[in-house]
């Protein structure tokens, strides 16, 4: 049976946490102390029941809780040898846990156990930082709460600020919590409503003073030509520049993107003041490791054309790199963990919005979420005084810290395709779905493309949340229909990868009977399709310059002479040479192109369920049920070939495993003599 406390505290994390205005995502933690009977003696035992290493208050469970005995993290004060080694206590935790320990414990599991209430939370809520983050935070915390709320100068979480909390709280019996300077707030009670109330009263008494007290515009005037484009227009602009922003955030290693254009990141930089705030940088530890330290600001106005934006952040991007690694080599000392890459994760252009990056969809966006925090904390703080972050030693201590060190390297080896992000056509059905599904779980952002928009949201969200899969809609006969479905793509994920062209569809006719309609649908959806959506990818392939591969589906049906197929197959065989062609073109910029030749895919196949089965069969003189065997049979294997298998084929091209392999087609049909390539 659950613990009570435990009870409590879960409901009262997943309620703070849904909050955006209590705490970001992943940020913060919150504690219970109670008691349970010890397994071995079967005494009682005091805990702490805390929220673990990395997770998020707004999806807490009772797994992700840390579970320590009270009476040994508490005597850990008499062994702490003092603030250069207190480093070393993170590792003490260890040996205070209770059973099996649960989830591994925080940095901030010393403020939670030390401080003498049964109940704590550690907040970051915008208002609270931006307080914490003004240049006279200390005053502004005395007019605001009185002696209820207490100043804590800056300190690095770890053990001393957990003692500083507690001596705090034992001095000051009537406070309900903290603001802890440049950081966030601490609240606690006597019980979880109680503790829970005390956070949201600070949260919420914060945001009060500072909408009623703010200057009018903190971020200061309007700049000429720097105001948001038109809707249209800006979506137009950032998908252009994205492949350019794409590279320049990857330079070190590949990061996938999220783009934003919220009214408060519009807003701040339309505003006189945003290169001096930009420059300040970040102030709360969690928004800094999700931001670095800084962003990368284009300093032309929102009127720039592409060109000249994309050439200007060129040029930036070797200033900020400049800048990134001599702030490095200001605050290393020999015992710091290297240089992690100095390309920024944060990228501002003026009129059209935010462009944020990380290792992964979920990283990238948080990483813009952080920024907006970062944005409203940086508006109250100018608002009321001044906004003065951390000094950049202090940033620095903490980006590099060994403990921040050593979990970055617990974190779980990167599947194959992280990073890499996939658009594949006809991809809510069949053939293309069968694809996207490997690709996802091999790690790649996927974007699914289909002339039906519905099924393709809902394969979206059958292989994965919005981190991992978008569906759009994509007549790929049409050129502007597909231009829309690059941008959507680009803007989805921040870029492109991995382009597979599998739309298509099929009519079983004889010459005498294909009409000239037939023949202009075939060719329209596959030859004329691959070759705009090959040509509209290609273009941002080149301007991210990170490589690429394109995939054709093609069939067994190119190199195959079949009766009753002349417009289909003649289809095919136009894309397997587009195949050979865009090699030898695109090779130059590091894309490889590659073909699949399937054979008989029946089962699971859009095409097949749309008459085409029907017509094959009648064509063979087998029943249409029986005409997946009846393709087996005439293999050399004897095996029928399913989506999957074409699948499985797309991955291995695109794998490490075929890095220097371009221009090659694979059949995929258990083995079809007169289909041989050779």
């Amino acid at each position: 049976m659950t613990n009570p406390a435990v009870t409590d505290l879960i409901g009262r994390s997943n309620r703070l946490g849904a909050d955006p205005k209590n705490t970001n995502y992943a940020g913060g933690n919150a504690s219970a102390k109670g008691r349970e009977m010890d397994p071995v003696t079967g005494d009682p035992v005091d805990l702490l029941w805390v929220k673990g290493s990395g997770g998020d208050l707004g999806t807490l469970t009772e797994a992700g809780l840390a579970i320590l005995r009270l009476d040994r993290l508490q005597a850990l004060v008499d062994a702490y040898p003092g603030l250069d080694r207190e480093d070393e206590m993170a590792a003490a935790f260890d040996f205070c846990l209770h059973g099996k320990g649960g989830a591994a414990p925080s940095i901030d599991t010393a403020m939670h156990g030390l401080v003498d209430a049964a109940h704590v939370d550690h907040l970051h809520p915008d208002s609270g930082i931006a307080i914490a983050t003004a240049i006279d935070g200390e005053a502004l915390t005395r007019k605001i709460f009185g002696d209820s709320v207490v100043w804590v100068p800056w300190r690095r979480p770890g053990f001393q600020l957990g003692l500083d909390i507690a001596a705090i709280k034992d001095a000051n019996p009537q406070a309900i919590g903290v603001i802890l300077g440049g950081h966030g707030i601490t609240a606690w009670g006597n019980s979880s409503a109680e503790c829970e109330a005390n956070s949201l009263h600070i949260i919420d008494t914060a945001a009060a003073y500072i909408a009623e007290h703010s200057r009018p515009e903190p971020f200061g005037p309007v700049l000429d030509g720097y105001t948001a484009l038109p809707d249209q227009e800006r979506r137009a602009r950032a998908a252009a520049l994205a492949p350019t922003l794409r590279g320049i955030a990857s330079h070190d290693r590949p990061m996938v993107g999220h783009y934003t254009d919220s009214e408060a990141v519009l807003d701040f930089l339309a505003r006189a003041e945003h290169p001096r705030l930009a420059e300040l940088g970040t102030s709360c530890p969690d928004h800094f490791l999700r931001t670095k330290v800084k962003p990368l600001v284009l300093d032309l106005p929102a009127t720039a054309t592409v060109e000249d934006a994309a050439a200007r952040l060129t040029a930036l991007h070797s200033a900020y790199r400049a800048d990134y690694q001599a702030y490095y080599d200001r605050n290393a000392t020999p015992d710091s963990p290297a240089i992690r890459g100095a390309d920024p994760l944060i990228i501002l252009v003026p009129g059209i919005g935010m462009f944020s990056y990380g290792k992964d969809k979920q990283t990238a966006r948080v990483a813009g979420e952080f920024y907006v925090n970062a944005i409203n904390v940086m508006r109250g703080a100018e608002g009321l005084s001044a906004y003065a972050p951390i000094a950049e030693s202090e940033k620095f201590r903490i980006e590099y810290w060994a403990l921040e060190e050593a979990k970055l390297q617990r974190m779980p080896k990167p599947k194959p395709l992280a990073t890499r992000i996939a658009l594949v056509t006809g991809a809510a059905s069949g053939i293309g779905k069968a694809i996207a599904t490997r690709l996802a779980a091999e790690g790649a952002c996927v974007v699914i493309a289909d002339l039906d928009p519905g099924k393709a949201a809902a394969a979206a969200a059958e292989i994965g949340g919005r981190d991992v899969a978008a569906g759009i809609a994509a007549d790929v006969s049409d050129e502007a229909a597909v231009q829309a479905a690059i941008d959507a793509a680009v803007l989805a994920f921040g870029g492109l990868d991995l382009i597979v062209n599998n739309a298509g569809l099929s009519l079983s006719k004889p010459l005498l009977e294909t009409t000239v309609a037939d023949w202009d649908l075939q060719h329209d959806v596959m030859a004329k399709g691959s070759f705009l959506v090959s040509r509209a990818a290609a273009k941002v392939l080149a301007e991210q310059k990170l490589g690429g591969d394109i995939v054709y589906i093609s069939s067994k049906n190119s190199i195959f002479a079949g009766p009753n197929n002349i417009a289909y197959s003649a289809a095919k065989a136009d894309q397997a040479h587009q195949v050979r062609l865009l090699a030898a073109e695109l090779g130059g910029h590091g894309v490889k192109v590659n073909g699949i030749n399937p054979d008989g895919v029946v089962r699971g196949s859009g095409i097949f369920a749309g008459g085409w089965g029907a017509q094959r069969a009648a064509v063979y003189g087998v029943p249409e049920e029986e005409l997946g065997a009846y393709y087996a049979q005439r293999t050399l294997l004897k095996r029928e070939v399913l989506p999957e298998h074409v699948a499985n084929a797309v991955f291995a091209l695109c794998s490490a495993d075929l890095s220097h392999t371009t221009g090659l087609h694979i059949p995929v049909d258990a083995g079809v003599a007169a289909a041989f390539l050779r």
